[in-house]
């Protein structure tokens, strides 16, 4: 039997060895065991079943898993964020094209919005990262109330939605702006567009829209900017 926690993953099976390393530098500094820290979810030794390519498109395969470690390491990078928990449990986050660069912390959306989803207002949250000129990124964030979440003004729910952040996570993981809207930019398969959410924070022209269900919704993003 293996001893897991809820929502962590489980150690790696034989046959297969898993660390998070860093990039501080070009050798990737390991930092295995090193409690609560984030980084890159790597595997550093040949495994079974382990991919040889992508039909057709070599250079695709090289350059999304080994281009940032291979050189020198030769690990193999899975395209996920994770850190270590107190008992050196791995905690995968999300994919690291959905992570944050605030002040140099790598931060996970999915870690945000799992902790304003905590608190008893939020019904649903999409959070994305917006250009800032003093942190590199600025965390911005959509969320949709739940109906009794109404009682309180839109500056103490945004204030209370803060602290929440700032507690589950850390302070540098507060949210610079937090917009309370109707509804979030869906495809028809259900998956909120986050690419179409970093338009709207930093301001820019939308790109394709065509497989929203309503491409109404952005009106609602903007004036709640």
């Amino acid at each position: 039997m293996t001893n897991c926690k809820p929502g962590s993953a489980t150690p790696p099976l034989p046959g297969i060895s898993a660390k998070i390393v860093d990039d501080d530098d070009d050798l990737g500094r390991a930092v295995e065991g090193a409690e609560q820290t984030t980084g890159y979810l790597v595997l550093d030794e040949p495994w079974p079943a382990m991919p040889r390519g992508i039909w057709g498109d070599a250079e695709r395969f090289k350059e999304t898993y080994w281009s940032r470690f291979a050189e020198r390491q030769g690990w193999y990078i899975a395209g996920d964020g994770a850190r270590y928990g107190t008992d050196g449990e791995i905690w995968v986050l999300g994919r690291i094209d959905d992570e944050m660069n605030v002040s140099g912390h790598r931060i996970s959306t999915d870690e945000v919005e799992s902790a304003l989803v905590g608190h008893a207002g939020v019904a649903l949250a999409a959070v994305v990262g917006a250009t800032d000129e003093h942190t590199g990124q600025g965390i911005c964030a959509f969320v949709i109330l739940k109906s009794h979440a109404a009682e309180l003004s839109h500056e103490q729910m945004v204030d209370e939605l803060r602290a929440e952040v700032s507690t589950e996570i850390s302070p540098i993981a507060k949210p610079l702006e937090i917009h309370v809207v109707p509804e979030l930019p869906k495809t028809r398969s259900g998956k909120i567009m986050r690419r179409l959410l970093r338009d709207v924070a930093e301001g820019r022209e939308l790109g394709g829209t065509s497989t929203l269900v309503d491409p109404s919704v952005f009106e609602a993003l903007r004036t709640s900017k």
